[in-house]
C-alpha cells in the first residue's frame, strides 16, 4: 500500500489478477484451463525457436502468463458509459465496433484494452464488452419490460464510482485507492446465484434469447469467460478431453497455418448453474447457463486488403460448406479455401496483407557505414540489416464470437437479425469514439521502422516515406 501514483498499467494488472482469482474460485475448471495452457506454452517455445526468438526480439515472451482476455454483457447505455470510464482508470480504450447482429446475436461491442505497445507489453488485459439491443427483440411488450428492469439496476458500487470521479477530477489514484478501486470494480463483475425476476419473466426472456436472459435477469454483468492465450490451439483442443474438459466441435476462425493471422478460438460448454428466482409465481429455483471457458490462439494483425481477402475466404468457405451435417466436411472446405491465402511471412509483408515490426540485425549494426542513400528498405532487408516480425493481433472477430456464443447458448438459438449494425447509437450510449484497430497496427508498424532506420543510419528513407 502506498500514497504514491499508481499507473493505469499497475492498476490493470492488479483488476485482471484479481478477476483471475475470482473466477478460478467461481469456475474450477479455469485452473485447469490455465495449467493445461502453460503446459503447452512451454512445449511449444522448446519445439520452436524460432517462435520463440520472435516473441523474446518484442519482448513478448513475459506478457503470455499475463495474458486474458474477459467479456461481459452490458443492458444499457448507461452502463456502458460508465463501463467506458471505469476501464479508463485501468488504462483501457474502446477499440474496434462489432455487430453480433449479423450471426444472430442481439448486441453490439466494443473491446476494451490498451492501445501503445508498452502498455500491450506489460499487460494486455482486454475485455469485450457487448451492449444489449432490445431493439431486436419482437415483442413490445417483452421490450418494454426488460427495459423497466434493467432501468431499475445498479451494476457499480457507490464507491467504484466516487473512485472513477476522483481519477478524472486529478488524473490518478495511490496505491491505497487503486487497490480499493479494485476491490470495488470486482464487485461489477461478480457471479450472483440470486435472479433479480421471477421464473415465468425469466422464461420469457429465455424464449426471445438465451442470451437476452443472462443481461436483463440478474443484478450486474458477471464475468462469463476469462480466456488464456496459448501458441498451439490444435494442442490444447487434443489435449482438453485428457482433462476432463469437452471441447466445442470446430475451432473458430481461420484454419490452422504455418503463418498463424489473426484469432482461433474454443471453448468447453457453458456451466448449468442452480438459480434462485424471486418467488411472486411460487417458482423458486430453476437452472442457467452463462459461464464457459475458452482459449484463443492470436496470429498476425491483418492489413485492410489482407482482412478484406480474409472475408471473403471464410465467406466462400462457411458457403460451400452450407448443409453439410458434419464438422469434417467444413474444416477441410475451409483449409482448402485458405489455400489462397498466402503462408509465409516474406509474402505476406510484400503483398502488404499483414503489419510487422521492424528491427535492426546485428549485421546491420555493424554495416551502419555502409548505407548509402541509394539503399532502400527493401534492400536493407535483403540484405540482411533488417529484420521483421508478426505484429500480434489484439482484437476480435464478429463471426467467432458469435459462433463462441451460439455454442454456450444452445444450437437452437439461431436468429436472423438482418446484420442491423448502429456504430453511431453505440457511440452515443459510449460517450466516446471507438479508436479503429487499423491505425493502431500502422502506427506501430510505422514506429517500429523509423526507429530501426534512424539506428541503422538510414534516417532519410524514414523521412521519405512520411513526405
Amino acid at each position: 500500500m502506498t500514497s504514491s501514483p499508481a499507473s493505469g498499467d499497475q492498476i490493470r494488472t492488479l483488476f485482471s489478477r484479481a478477476m483471475s482469482d475470482m473466477y478460478r474460485a467461481e469456475v474450477p475448471q479455469y485452473g485447469t484451463l490455465m495449467r493445461l495452457v502453460e503446459q503447452i506454452n512451454s512445449d511449444t517455445l522448446e519445439s520452436d525457436p524460432g517462435l520463440a526468438a520472435s516473441l523474446t526480439r518484442q519482448d513478448d515472451i513475459d506478457r503470455l502468463s499475463l495474458e486474458r482476455h474477459g467479456a461481459i454483457r452490458l443492458g444499457t447505455a448507461e452502463e456502458l458509459f460508465y463501463m467506458r470510464r471505469m476501464f479508463a482508470v485501468m488504462g483501457m480504450y474502446p477499440v474496434g465496433y462489432y455487430d453480433l447482429s449479423v450471426a444472430g446475436v442481439p448486441v453490439h461491442a466494443t473491446a476494451f484494452r490498451p492501445i501503445s505497445d508498452d502498455a500491450l507489453r506489460k499487460n494486455p488485459f482486454r475485455v469485450f464488452t457487448s451492449l444489449l439491443r432490445l431493439e431486436l427483440i419482437e415483442d413490445e411488450a417483452l421490450r418494454a419490460e426488460a427495459a423497466t428492469i434493467l432501468a431499475n439496476r445498479r451494476i457499480f458500487t457507490p464507491r467504484a464510482l466516487e473512485l472513477i470521479d476522483l481519477f478524472e477530477a486529478t488524473g490518478n489514484l495511490t496505491g491505497d485507492q487503486a487497490a480499493e478501486f479494485v476491490r470495488e470494480a470486482l464487485e461489477t463483475f461478480r457471479w450472483h446465484s440470486e435472479a433479480t425476476v421471477t421464473f415465468d419473466t425469466y422464461k420469457r426472456l429465455h424464449d426471445a434469447h438465451r442470451l437476452v436472459a443472462d443481461v436483463v435477469s440478474f443484478k450486474g454483468p458477471h464475468i462469463n469467460h476469462l480466456t488464456p492465450r496459448t501458441l498451439d490451439i490444435d494442442a490444447a483442443q487434443q489435449a482438453m478431453p485428457r482433462h476432463g474438459i469437452v471441447p466445442k466441435a470446430v475451432i473458430e476462425g481461420p484454419p490452422r497455418r504455418t503463418c498463424p493471422i489473426l484469432l482461433r478460438q474454443t471453448s468447453f460448454k457453458a456451466l448449468e448453474e442452480p438459480i434462485v428466482f424471486k418467488q411472486e409465481d411460487g417458482v423458486g429455483e430453476g437452472k442457467h447457463t452463462a459461464r464457459f471457458g475458452e482459449i484463443e490462439q492470436r496470429g498476425v494483425a491483418l492489413t485492410e486488403s489482407g482482412r478484406a481477402l480474409y472475408d471473403d475466404l471464410l465467406a466462400r468457405a462457411r458457403l460451400s460448406a452450407a448443409g453439410k451435417k458434419t464438422t469434417t466436411p467444413y474444416e477441410t472446405e475451409l483449409a482448402s479455401t485458405f489455400a489462397a491465402f498466402p503462408d509465409d511471412w516474406q509474402t505476406l509483408r510484400s503483398r502488404g496483407l499483414a503489419f510487422f515490426r521492424y528491427s535492426v540485425t546485428a549485421a546491420g549494426l555493424t554495416a551502419n557505414i555502409r548505407i548509402d542513400a541509394t539503399k532502400t528498405t527493401e534492400a536493407l532487408i535483403n540484405l540482411g540489416y533488417l529484420q521483421f516480425d508478426p505484429i500480434i493481433y489484439e482484437d476480435f472477430l464478429p463471426v467467432s464470437a458469435a459462433g463462441i456464443f451460439q455454442s454456450n447458448l444452445g444450437s437452437d438459438e439461431q436468429r436472423n437479425y438482418a446484420g442491423q449494425a448502429n456504430k453511431v447509437e453505440f457511440e452515443i450510449a459510449l460517450g466516446a469514439t471507438v479508436i479503429n484497430e487499423l491505425s493502431l497496427y500502422a502506427q506501430a508498424e510505422k514506429a517500429s521502422l523509423d526507429r530501426a532506420l534512424l539506428q541503422i543510419g538510414a534516417g532519410h528513407l524514414a523521412k521519405a516515406a512520411a513526405v
